[in-house]
């Protein structure tokens, strides 16, 4: 597990992010203030901005730091969050998440950034980029802040798809491994699966041919192999990659999220129950300061769409300025890095060795081992 030079201090080659301003809980301002703050970071980004003209000519006017910096695309539509995927993929060319994905479609932009509808998103995600050749179900992949040296563990799927077969598992665990490197710098990451225990008897069918499948491929797919892990790997430095379905992991993040504001708030209510507690609170005040960066949601926003011909980033559809420019951070890393080109080369190099191999549990349904 070795860390790669630090990103930000590669070339200076400009880099075009596609953002969407609509869809989010807070509006375009709250967009145009999250890229303002990632263009005072980083002077090698430019941005396509889509959604309606005339409002984010006003916004943009206001942050000097975007001048020459940010192209508007009208867009007058705009996808909420109680639109059907279905009814955006019908009736949604003239949104601003529409336009968005295009400008990756059409080689404007290397990443899509969006606060929209997530399965809007990836529905759209699909039809406009397509997958990637032997990809046969796209995943989110999102960073938890764990123990490791880096601070966040990655985990996939969250929520792209419930179901996820044994193959599929394999590929999540090549993209996984595959941003892991391109996003964190780790040149041959650990990968877990998780299931209810850690023994190799335990868990469904399909997890004990994954199993099997992620051991056999972690040579050809430069990750090592760990094995099951459980949930309390989650959080924990045992592993750099966690694999899972997408309802376990929505599952799992969602719970996560919730746990971490309930500690939040239980704190608070513990500084403030008394007056001596009160004045403990304030000579805690550095370290607590510390522990509320460490989990802040929006330090960590950003979920990765795996799996398709371009990259693109989901922010949570609640996130502020700050949570805008963590989504921005991140699709700036992957777009440097390369990641889009990286990532389809591991996935085909993949699929040519599972037809050259087939592997140990090839035509076996019992998930009995080698």
């Amino acid at each position: 597990m070795t860390s790669l030079q630090d990103p930000n201090k590669a070339g200076t080659q400009r880099v075009v992010i596609s953002v969407d301003a609509m869809g989010g809980d807070h509006g375009p301002a709250a967009v145009v203030a999250g890229i303002s703050r990632s263009a005072s970071k980083n002077p090698e980004i430019h941005f396509l901005l889509h959604g309606p003209e005339d409002e984010l000519r006003r916004l943009v006017a206001k942050r000097r730091n975007l001048r020459g910096r940010c192209d508007i695309r009208d867009a007058s539509g705009v996808v909420t969050m109680e639109d059907k995927p279905s009814q955006v993929m019908r009736n949604g060319k003239d949104t601003s998440m529409w336009s968005t994905l295009d400008a990756v479609r059409n080689g404007e932009a290397t990443v899509a950034v969006s606060c929209g509808n997530t399965g809007a998103l990836m529905a759209l995600s699909m039809i406009r980029l397509r997958k990637l050749p032997g990809v046969d179900r796209p995943a989110i992949a999102v960073l938890w802040p764990s123990r490791n040296p880096q601070g966040f563990n990655i985990m996939l799927d969250v929520g792209a798809d419930i179901r996820a077969d044994a193959p599929d598992l394999l590929q999540y665990a090549l993209m996984g491994s595959s941003y892991a490197r391109n996003g964190m710098g780790l040149t041959n990451p650990r990968v877990g699966l998780l299931n209810v225990g850690t023994e190799e008897h335990k868990g469904r069918a399909e997890l004990r041919q994954a199993y099997d499948l992620i051991a056999d491929k972690a040579s050809t797919g430069q990750y090592e192999f760990v094995g099951f892990v459980e949930g309390g790997d989650i959080p924990g430095d045992r592993v750099d990659v966690i694999i899972t379905d997408g309802f376990t992991g929505n599952v799992a993040l969602k719970t996560g999220e919730g746990t971490a504001s309930l500690i939040g708030d239980l704190l608070k209510e513990a500084f403030a129950y008394t007056p001596l507690s009160r004045i403990a609170s304030l000579l805690a005040l550095t370290s607590l300061k510390r522990l509320q960066k460490r989990i802040d949601p929006r330090r960590v926003n950003g979920g990765v769409f795996l799996g398709l011909n371009g990259t693109v980033v989901k922010s949570h559809g609640s996130a502020d300025a700050t949570g805008i420019s963590a989504a921005v951070k991140l699709a700036f890393t992957l777009a440097r890095s390369g990641f889009s080109d990286r990532l389809a080369a591991r996935v085909a190099s993949a699929a040519e060795v599972a037809q050259d191999d087939p592997g140990p549990t090839a035509g076996r349904k019992d998930g009995t081992h080698s």
